[in-house]
Order: C-alpha cells, then sequence, then structure tokens
C-alpha cells in the first residue's frame, strides 16, 4: 500500500521555474533513499537527483545549479525544484524509493 504520487508538473517556457513534489503515503519516508528520475523523448530513464535520509543530494551533471532536491520529512514529501530549465529538460518525471523499489506514476514537464 506504499504509493508515491508526483505533483506539479506542467508547460514552462525556457529558463523558467518548476516545482516539483512527491508524497509517500503508505509507510513513512524519513529514512529512505529517494530520487527523481526522468526519461524524455527519445531518451533513456535517467536519474536526475538524489537525497539520502540525512539530506545529502547528489546530481546528474546536466542539471546541477538548476536543479535542487530536498525533503520534508515531517510531510512525508519529497521536491525537486528546477530552474533554468532547458527544452532538454522535458520529460516525464518519476519519483522512487530506491530500497523499496516503488515509483510513482510520473508527471510531465515541458519546456518549450
Amino acid at each position: 500500500h506504499v504509493q508515491l504520487v508526483e505533483s506539479g508538473g506542467g508547460s514552462v517556457q525556457p529558463g523558467g521555474s518548476l516545482g516539483l513534489s512527491c508524497a509517500v503515503s503508505g509507510t513513512i519516508a524519513r529514512h529512505f533513499y529517494m530520487g527523481w528520475f526522468r526519461q524524455g523523448p527519445g531518451n533513456e530513464r535517467e536519474g536526475v537527483a538524489s537525497i539520502d535520509k540525512n539530506g545529502k543530494t547528489d546530481y546528474a551533471d546536466s542539471v546541477k545549479g538548476r536543479f535542487t532536491i530536498s525533503r520534508d520529512n515531517a510531510k512525508n514529501t519529497v521536491y525537486l525544484q528546477m530552474n533554468s530549465l532547458k527544452s532538454v529538460d522535458t520529460a516525464l518525471y518519476y519519483c522512487a524509493w530506491y530500497e523499496g523499489g516503488y515509483w510513482g506514476q510520473g508527471t510531465q514537464v515541458t519546456v518549450s
């Protein structure tokens, strides 16, 4: 009954910003290693950002300096703030719990 539900996707112009949320239900996520992945048209799924239980973050080179992953354990939620968006960021973004192998349904981000 664990569920990850992404929200916040949408359409923005290049240079714009968008914030994504991943709400975890059915369990307490504060100890989880969480991440955001994306899959754009014609591309393989790639890791975007990750955050461990202590808040340590890692980013794909393509998004460093532009994206920020964070978590609010009190809200059982993981976030991805995306700034300076580019057309190449267009993708379906997924939230994932690494250890549990759970994925959200994805939220579409379109930059055009």
